[in-house]
């Protein structure tokens, strides 16, 4: 699919025009408002006090001094709203005149955190999309890459996770789209595989939730983002305090139960294309010192191409507690379960001929996930606050089908199961101490990390039906494999913020690994004559440890030009860990190099972001990801009894990789630009645009060296238009990515479809939102002009070979808040 975006350019150029030419400026005389945020016990200034005039787009931030200074605000009465971490919230009623207004504020130190999100978010919503501060409860984001996705003020399809939508401010983000319902959410970006987002440390309220954050890091449960209250994403230098990946760190934070209420209901129903329904229904609220919030989801699906039908559950509960003013104690509870099947993937021939087919009725994919979490909150002096999370795992996945090559035919033989057993465990404790240095306040970050993770994987023969029986034929003596993977994670991590002057900042970190991850079990090596007889069949036993430790560093810059505009810069030091699949799989169409090792590197970000006048609000920066030993598939030929030789995926240590950008966001409202400064109208437009090269260099594998990485695209672009009148809002979205390759030898087309070229794609999606008292409306198209294209090719589940992506849909959403 071509799209000439010149064009485009300049249908919204035109669109964006005659916006303009509809609104003329008014010519007002304005107030400004200004004074000092102090503490009410020592009247000193309090430094990055966050301070918004209610029901505007205005807001600032104050000094190092507390001072602060809110300009072009019509005269009136207003509600002035402040907080600082640590503080608790000062609202104040001003009447503000022509001219000069100096109000002082004065805020009380308490530990309510809950609270400071609220006004947080709140004050940040008009974009939709935000930074994290400096310093955010336990943890340290100064001079870091961060983004903050607000979803009460994003219009998309939030049913179905709509990751288009959802992450279309995000830049330089790579998606796999696996099914249109949204169950599996597939990220990556700046040359990391978006499968199942294992190039992230993926969690929720601060824990995680992945299968084994060591050893197997794949999600295969993603919170609904209908229960979600913001999506935080941190870079690469979340390497200090995260631990050991590439990616960053992606963190999905609940919605928390109101505080004004006891009991408040909320329920939203779905329906949509391809037999999509969706119930989501929450209930939340404080009791005394107890804020409660639950949901429970339901989701059904036959998916747009046959044999993709899917029925997914999934339940949440928390608690939390305040036992003094002091200390907070929480508890949360997450289910899921789904079974979906598996339409197989396509050969290039069978995707151009008709990408809706599927010629796999017999695959399946089934989840459960348990997962658990206990939280403790001290805030021991004013200055002082120390956070414990204990969490825990017990889940499992099954993959049942024909894992052989696409472009053979099925046939009525033996299936393939692979069940995964996952139970883990482990505790994350941080200390945060604020203290003066050189006159400026500074922040202090000390932590420990305690990980025990198992997984049993079995791989062997099921029956030959189409339906969804996930036992083997064979227990005792399976076919494939029969493995347990333990493994043991300890770190230390450190970082402090330095301010040497209210606008400039350094924030050195390092962070100790310990790491063990060891295989114990056996895998099965059988050869057959052409007539499929077994001519030998060998149990091959394996007992494999792998003991490391290894010290992190990263430093990072930050200077402030004025409160709301930042020139940042940090480098960090990156580890990943070899996963379970690189240590042993059972896969026809590929291999696993015995010698394979971990990949080392680093992460390096400069840029500049903030907003202006609160009209413009923009990131731009350019990145640098440098990898030693990166990991990727070539591809092999050897000798084979039956086909002379066979050609396979080689799983190995590929060679070195330099991978560079330019990433910019930047988001305009044009109303602003001509006085507006009512929240509830708004006419945004914004552009997402990711320019990146990656090569490899230092590789001794042939037909590799001086290659581009696999799973690059060169242009990913994002942009859109918002509007908001009061209580309707539409969000229109463009998306193009171009051609990107799928493995390290940049093949261009192969029989198995499971290597070959990624192509250009562009997709659009309309949504539409309205609200009305305690009802609302949602009403949307995902890929408007109805595109055939496709985002990934698979060596395994859910293919082998290409994936189509969904064509065009509709959906339709009803709801009630009482």
């Amino acid at each position: 699919m071509r799209l000439n975006l010149t064009n485009y350019t300049s249908i919204l150029s035109c669109i964006l025009l005659l916006f303009i030419s509809e609104l003329q400026a008014q010519n007002k005389q304005y107030a400004t408002i200004s004074g000092k945020a102090i503490d009410a016990e020592d009247q000193k200034g309090i430094y990055n006090t966050l301070i918004f005039i209610e029901d505007t787009n205005l807001k600032t931030r104050t000094t190092s001094d507390g001072n602060y200074k809110i300009e072009k605000v019509i005269p009136g009465k207003y509600k002035l709203r402040a907080f600082a971490f640590g503080y608790g919230i000062l609202e104040k009623e001003v009447n503000l005149n022509v001219g000069e207004n100096v109000i002082d504020l004065e805020l009380k130190i308490v530990a309510n955190y809950l609270e400071a999100v609220e006004v947080r978010d709140e004050a940040a919503s008009e974009f939709g999309f935000t930074y994290l501060n400096e310093v955010e409860g336990t943890a340290i984001y100064a001079a870091k890459k961060t983004e903050v996705i607000l979803l009460n003020d994003i219009t998309a399809n939030l049913a179905t996770n709509n990751s288009r939508q959802v992450y279309a401010r995000v830049a330089g983000l790579n998606i796999w789209e696996n099914d249109g319902a949204g169950i599996q959410l597939g990220i990556g970006g700046r040359g990391l595989s978006p499968n199942r987002t294992s190039n992230f440390n993926t969690r929720q309220n601060g824990y995680d939730i992945s299968a084994d954050a060591l050893g197997y890091p794949e999600s295969y449960y993603t919170p609904p983002t209908q229960a979600l209250e913001r999506i935080e994403v941190v870079r690469g230098a979340a390497s200090l305090q995260y631990g050991t990946q590439f990616g960053g760190m992606l963190n999905f934070k609940f919605k928390q139960g109101p505080t004004d209420k006891k009991f408040a209901f909320n329920s939203f129903q779905t329906v949509g294309s391809f037999g999509l329904f969706n119930s989501f229904n929450s209930l939340g609220g404080t009791v005394g010192k107890l804020n409660h919030y639950s949901f429970y989801q339901y989701k059904r699906s036959d998916g747009w191409r046959p044999n993709s039908g899917l029925e997914q559950h999934t339940a949440f509960t928390s608690l939390k507690y305040e036992l003094s003013e002091k200390i907070k104690l929480g508890f949360e509870y997450t289910f899921m379960d789904y079974l979906a099947q598996q339409p197989g993937g396509l050969t290039d021939r069978f995707f151009e001929e008709d990408p809706r087919q599927s010629i796999r009725e017999r695959n399946w994919f089934k989840v459960n996930w348990n997962l658990a979490a206990f939280t403790f909150d001290y805030q021991i002096t004013d200055r002082t606050k120390i956070n414990n999370r204990t969490f825990g795992l017990l889940a499992s996945k099954d993959a049942l089908g024909n894992l052989g090559r696409i472009d053979r035919v099925d046939g009525t033989g033996n299936r393939d199961l692979l069940a995964d057993q996952f139970r883990n465990f482990g505790n994350e404790t941080r200390l945060m101490h604020r203290y003066d240095f050189m006159q400026q306040p500074a922040n202090f970050l000390i932590g420990a990390r305690i990980y025990k993770g198992f997984t049993e994987r079995q791989q062997g023969d099921a029956n030959n039906l189409n339906t969804p029986d996930f036992f083997y034929l064979n227990l005792n003596d399976l076919e494939g494999s029969d493995f347990n993977f333990p493994s043991t994670n300890v770190s230390l991590f450190a970082e402090n913020i330095f301010r040497f002057s209210e606008k400039f900042s350094i924030t050195p970190g390092l962070r100790y690994e310990y790491i063990n991850t060891a295989a114990e079990g056996y895998y099965k090596v059988r050869t057959f004559d052409l007539a499929g007889n077994i001519l030998t069949d060998e149990n091959i036993d394996e007992n494999k440890e792998n003991g490391r430790s290894f010290l992190l560093a990263g430093i990072g810059m930050s200077y402030r030009t004025n409160e709301l505009f930042e020139i940042y810069g940090n480098i960090s030091q990156n580890y990943r860990a070899i996963n379970f699949n690189d240590i042993r799989v059972a896969n026809a169409n590929e291999v696993v190099d015995e010698n394979i090792k971990d990949e080392r590197g680093f992460n390096a970000d400069l840029g500049i972001r903030g907003e202006w006048g609160n009209i413009f609000n923009f990131d731009v920066s350019l990145f640098h990801l440098s990898y030693r030993d990166r990991i990727g598939s070539i591809l092999r030929s050897e000798p084979d009894p039956i086909l002379v030789e066979r050609t396979f995926r080689f799983r190995t240590n590929v060679s070195d990789a330099r991978i560079y950008g330019l990433e910019t966001y930047l988001e305009a409202d044009l109303l602003k630009l001509f006085g507006n400064q009512e929240a509830q109208k708004r006419l945004a437009v914004f552009s997402n645009v990711a320019l990146i090269k990656a090569n490899y260099n230092g590789s001794n594998e042939n037909g590799v060296e001086g290659n581009d990485v696999e799973l690059v695209p060169t242009i990913n672009l994002k942009s859109g238009i918002n509007f908001k009148w009061h209580q309707f809002s539409a969000a229109y979205q463009f998306s193009y990515l171009s051609q990107q390759y799928s493995d390290a030898t940049n093949a261009i087309f192969t029989p198995s479809a499971v290597e070959g070229v990624i192509p250009a794609y562009y997709v659009m999606d309309l949504s539409l939102n309205y609200n009305y008292k305690f009802m609302k409306f949602e009403a949307g198209s995902n890929n408007l002009t109805d595109n055939l294209y496709f985002t990934r090719r698979a060596s395994g589940y859910p293919g082998p070979g290409i994936i189509p992506s969904d064509g065009r849909s509709f959906y339709v959403t009803v709801g009630v808040r009482l």
